[in-house]
């Protein structure tokens, strides 16, 4: 018995790496069983990634080690050596792409090692830095392959994953009322976009993935599998796993961070830049809750927040909460009309422009209220894949 774990089989001109193993575990020799397929999430800001950020990995069991190493080198000389250099463009991202390096490793027991698990989703890991294995292939999937296999799961959920026949083109075809039966079920989550109303579980892009329903329990992942793979109005598929994951954990982030607002940028687009004590942090237009917040703060603010930060240290922000809010300085209102009253000039007091009323007080100290109560994250579509739901928090 062992671990198999493989990624960086994907480019931006297709593929999939879940779609890669599932191929592999159809060709696994009769001496061979597998067990616990898992679907691993890394650090998003990785230099080197290709497509996505996920690795995968899954138990084989066996009485032939050796008879096992053999087939897994032929396989990768005949199904993935082919994929490197693999690479894509794209319109939506100024990311430079770097060519698929596929990478394959098998330990021959069980292992797991938090600390390298927590450094792979939250940083970069070299491959300098991989710990010995019992044997490997390739190049740099090596890294994300060894993560997903020494991950330790103490936090997990589940996702149930499909893939559309090779030939298949166009729109994705999923049956209108197994969608709703399927996200009407208690454990299923992240199924619908409730903004947009549209659905979550179909990938955008060219991916040999029909659909990837998330859940709470294995045995819901299974439940809401068959009805969408069953449904009358979805397109066939050519098979189908559920995986153990990482998603929704949490997992990628440490405890909140306190920080003073020392300044605000907001970008044209929308997107806000905080200079705090801590460091520089950001809140995407996408995010809109945590934009809108963010757009909100003063200097002298006190904020707690939560993240990853990024190749350059900026802490890009998945959670925000004021903490503590500065007053705010306001022209006192007319006692008679209520309209704000206005500087007659320096030293003059105010005069009211209604009804000329005056006052010789300047200013008065407004407390300021936030526009939302406690944490905030972006909307389901705008999460990160690790993210955890704050109502699951």
């Amino acid at each position: 018995m062992g671990w198999l774990g493989l990624d960086d089989t994907d480019s931006l001109n297709g593929g999939c790496t879940t779609e890669v193993l599932f191929q592999l575990l159809k060709d696994l020799p009769e001496f061979v069983s597998y067990s616990n397929p898992r679907l691993v999430r890394l650090w998003p800001f990785a230099q080197r990634r290709t497509r996505g950020n996920a690795a995968v990995a899954v138990e084989l069991t066996t009485e032939n080690e050796k008879e096992l190493l053999k087939h897994l080198d032929d396989w990768w000389i005949q199904h993935l050596i082919a994929l490197k250099g693999e690479i894509g463009t794209s319109n939506h991202s100024d990311r430079t792409q770097y060519p698929a390096d596929p990478g394959m490793v098998w330990v021959s027991e069980a292992m797991n090692d938090e600390v390298f698990y927590k450094s792979a989703v939250s940083s970069e890991i070299q491959l300098s830095e991989l710990p010995s294995v019992t044997r490997h292939w390739g190049g740099n999937g090596r890294i994300g392959a060894t993560a997903a296999i020494l991950w330790p799961a103490t936090h997990f959920t589940y996702e149930a994953i499909a893939w559309r026949e090779d030939d298949s083109e166009g729109p994705r075809q999923l049956d209108e009322e197994a969608l709703t039966l399927v996200e009407d079920l208690e454990d299923t989550f992240l199924c619908r976009n409730p903004k947009l109303g549209t659905s979550l579980l179909a990938p955008r892009g060219n991916s040999p993935v029909l659909f990837g329903i998330r859940a709470w329990s294995k045995d819901v992942a299974q439940q809401a599998l068959s009805i969408l793979e069953n449904g009358k109005d979805t397109e066939p598929s050519k098979g189908s796993l559920v995986f153990q994951t990482n998603q929704a954990t949490g997992d990628h982030l440490g405890k909140p961070i306190e920080a003073v607002v020392r300044s605000k940028s907001i970008l044209k687009k929308g997107h806000v830049v905080l200079e705090t004590s801590e460091g520089q942090w950001m809140a995407f237009r996408q995010s809109h809750t945590v934009a809108l917040l963010s757009q909100w703060l003063i200097e002298g603010d006190i904020i707690l927040g939560n993240g990853l930060r990024d190749e350059n240290n900026v802490l890009h922000l998945e959670l925000l909460q004021v903490k503590q809010s500065m007053s705010e300085q306001k022209r006192p209102r007319c006692k008679v009309c209520n309209k704000s009253m206005k500087s007659m000039g320096k030293n003059q007091g105010l005069r009211c422009k209604k009804c000329n009323q005056t006052s010789s007080r300047g200013w008065i100290e407004v407390e300021r209220v936030a526009p939302f109560v406690g944490w905030v994250q972006p909307p389901p579509s705008s999460r990160r894949h690790l993210s955890k739901p704050l109502e699951e928090r």
